[in-house]
């Protein structure tokens, strides 16, 4: 047989099949082999199952799960059915749901922001610097501009709480003199210092800032801040871990300091974040193309595609812009929030 059904090139189980039922076609060899609708000679009959649904649903069970009801009854010398049995009838039956209050789904807005100056949207966040204790970590807040990435203000401390970004957060106005009319804008994730209703407070009544706030688990949502940490810890001169806090202040006060006034960012076509934030980029713009153009006209030859052009930063900078589809759609443009806050 086995020879045969390979010559013929079909399978037994095809062969013994068309013997059994005979030429049928596909629906009616379906439902033969289907045990749906066929009668068991182990189940239970109507009277046992709903004796089993009505001892479920009691007052004394209909809180309990079916293996503390099948255990509480056979220690009572009672045997209803096996505790498959008591899953399938509640399943047949529809009984099996959570009985919990459930919180109904949330949705959380995309945070879109726009940055088309200095000091109109402000990037912060908090990362955690590793010491040579054993799960012992300094954090470090960050505060960036976005359109420039100049870090206007840093704090590292053994602790990461409200009080702290509170703290960091006046400072910051103090110093760049910001007022609640410049419409600034604190964009941030979900910590528990970023949504902590003191700060929040202390942002809105008091320094007049509005803040944005990133989906939950959603990097992408601050990644110029997630962008930031990357750099500072892929420094060659970075240590890995710190003696504690006074080692960690001198290193990240000079790593600063070299991140705005000697980083030169692809981002920023190549300006330091300190020449985009005060404007000077203009007149380094001026001395790249007079530079350019000097050695044009020695070497016209070498340039292809004419004389070549110094670039600007980007005139604007987005977090989460909207997409073709989105805007073709009717999409309004997000305005800012107003207000923020600054540090050096």
């Amino acid at each position: 047989m086995s020879a045969a059904c390979r010559v013929l090139g079909v399978h037994r189980s095809t062969l013994y099949r068309q013997r059994q039922f005979g030429e049928r076609d596909e629906q009616s060899l379906q439902a033969a082999r289907s045990r749906k609708g066929c009668f068991q000679p182990r189940q239970l009959s109507a009277a046992e199952e709903q004796r089993v649904l009505e001892t479920l649903n009691s007052e004394r069970f209909q809180d309990q799960p079916p293996r503390e009801v099948y255990y509480r009854l056979l220690s009572e010398s009672v045997y209803l059915c096996s505790i498959r049995t008591f899953y399938r009838i509640i399943d047949r039956n529809r009984l099996n749901q959570d009985r919990r209050a459930q919180r109904a789904p949330q949705r959380h807005a995309v945070p879109r922001l726009k940055a088309s100056r200095p000091n109109e949207v402000w990037c912060w966040d908090v990362t955690k610097l590793a010491t040579y204790k054993p799960a012992v970590y300094l954090s470090l807040y960050v505060v960036m501009d976005l359109f420039s990435r100049f870090v206007v203000a840093w704090m590292l401390s053994t602790k990461e709480n409200s009080g702290l970004a509170q703290q960091l957060m006046r400072q910051a106005t103090e110093n760049y003199g910001v007022i609640p009319q410049s419409g600034l804008t604190v964009h941030q994730d979900r910590g528990s210092p970023m949504t902590a209703h003191r700060y929040l407070d202390m942002m809105h009544s008091e320094l007049g800032v509005t803040c944005s706030h990133s989906r939950p688990r959603v990097s992408n949502d601050n990644p110029h801040m997630e962008s930031s940490f990357r750099t500072l810890k892929y420094q060659p001169d970075y240590p890995g871990r710190f003696q504690g806090v006074v080692d960690g202040r001198r290193w990240c006060e000079d790593y600063f300091n070299w991140h705005n006034f000697e980083h030169h960012h692809v981002g920023l076509s190549g300006f330091t974040p300190h020449e985009v934030f005060t404007g000077a980029d203009q007149a380094v713009l001026v001395r790249r193309q007079e530079a350019l153009s000097a050695f044009h006209q020695l070497h016209p030859e070498r340039f292809v595609k004419g004389l070549p052009q110094a670039k600007l930063p980007p005139k604007v900078v987005r977090i989460n812009p909207y997409t073709e589809d989105e805007l073709m759609g009717g999409v309004v443009e997000q305005v800012n929030f107003p207000t923020l806050s600054y540090l050096k």
